[in-house]
């Protein structure tokens, strides 16, 4: 698995063999049944593969630092694709808990399932049963993770495994630990000093993405190469800053991307009201008066084309845009230097280089 898109099919393909494994299972219990399972399988396809390719070069990374590495072995490819279809479970609560329509420029769970229940034609509120629906495919997609996870770990050497379980184990009451902490700031920015808005915003970036989409993802696959602590130690100190880049650049993303790259319509993270880093340095650069009319705005899930146009031209005057790309660099920056000097395998560190370059510099 030497390029980039490589990897990407090994952990669709098995994926994708574990959903047919559950269509058959469920076939016997009926068409809502299946339209469930679908609805889970829908969440599970597609995407850039991120977290499960930064999994298979942490592994990389200390099993060629020993010797040439074969191919990536079952264990390892199968915590890949669980960490790929635990980021489906929290895609389709965070679509939901953002009342956003849509994700990779489809329906949204929810919405896809309030829509099946209109066009089935039955009882009720079509919209309850997507929000109720859409709940309870998270939860199933979180207990395939498990499955897959736990099927590979079984191949895997005893320490190895029990290893990568407590990294998993990690990443997922961190992750859920930051999607709260991000809910939670944008009612409690209101309580806080102005200046203080950034740094709470970076914690919630460092919680709910940078350790859940690159650090830990690294963290797990290099447990199941055997990593030693220097190795660990060398792949969180590049992960970490890494993810915030990403998260950043996410931010960057959600305010000023193109809906026809992101799947998403532009300006989605202000109607949602996201605390990120992004709005802290502009309210920092704001009049108290400026600054108001920014809170009045953002969070508005009614804001049209140029309330949203708007609000991009005050960032940018503001120089909040220039700061965020500046402290992106600054990051990827302490990420590479992580990488100098240690005991990683030369290959997996190209790899790496390439992987933070998909990361931070990108418009999806």
């Amino acid at each position: 698995m030497s390029s980039l898109v490589e990897p990407i099919e090994a952990i669709s393909q098995r994926v994708d063999t574990f959903v047919t494994a559950q269509r058959a299972d469920a076939k016997d219990a009926g068409a809502e049944a299946a339209l469930f399972v679908d609805a889970a399988a829908d969440a599970a396809t597609g995407g850039k593969r991120l977290r499960g390719r930064f999994c298979l070069a942490g592994w990389r990374a200390v099993e060629e630092a020993a010797g040439p590495p074969a191919d990536a072995p079952g264990p390892v490819l199968a915590a890949a694709a669980a960490l790929e279809v635990f980021h489906a479970a929290a895609l389709v609560h965070d679509d939901l808990i953002d009342n956003s329509d849509t994700r990779r420029g489809r329906p949204a769970t929810h919405r896809a399932l309030e829509a099946r229940h209109r066009s089935a034609g039955w009882h009720g509120d079509a919209d309850a049963f997507g929000r109720s629906g859409a709940i309870l495919v998270g939860d199933l997609l979180v207990a395939w993770s498990d499955d897959i996870l736990e099927a590979g770990l079984a191949e895997a050497e005893p320490g190895r495994a029990a290893a990568a379980r407590r990294q998993y184990a990690l990443m997922r009451r961190e992750v859920t630990l930051g999607q709260f902490l991000d809910i939670a700031e944008e009612s409690a920015f209101v309580t806080e000093p102005d200046d203080r808005h950034a740094e709470r915003a970076l914690r919630v970036a460092s919680y709910k993405s940078a350790r859940y989409s690159v650090q830990q993802p690294l963290a797990v696959g290099a447990a199941l190469a055997g990593a030693d602590q220097a190795q660990a130690a060398a792949l969180a100190a590049f992960g970490h800053p890494l993810g915030m880049a990403f998260q950043l650049r996410d931010d960057v993303l959600g305010v000023f991307g193109d809906e026809q790259a992101t799947g998403k319509p532009s300006g989605d993270d202000l109607r949602e009201g996201k605390r990120t880093v992004l709005i802290a340095y502009t309210r920092e650069a704001l009049s108290p008066t400026a600054r108001r009319i920014v809170d009045e705005l953002v969070g508005d899930p009614t804001l049209d084309a140029a309330q949203v146009a708007s609000l991009q031209q005050t960032i940018v005057d503001s120089g909040a845009l220039d700061r965020v790309e500046r402290l992106i660099a600054d990051y990827a920056r302490e990420a590479d230097r992580a990488l100098s000097g240690a005991r990683l395998g030369h290959a997996a560190v190209g790899e790496l280089r390439d992987l933070a370059h998909a990361a931070t510099v990108r418009t999806t």
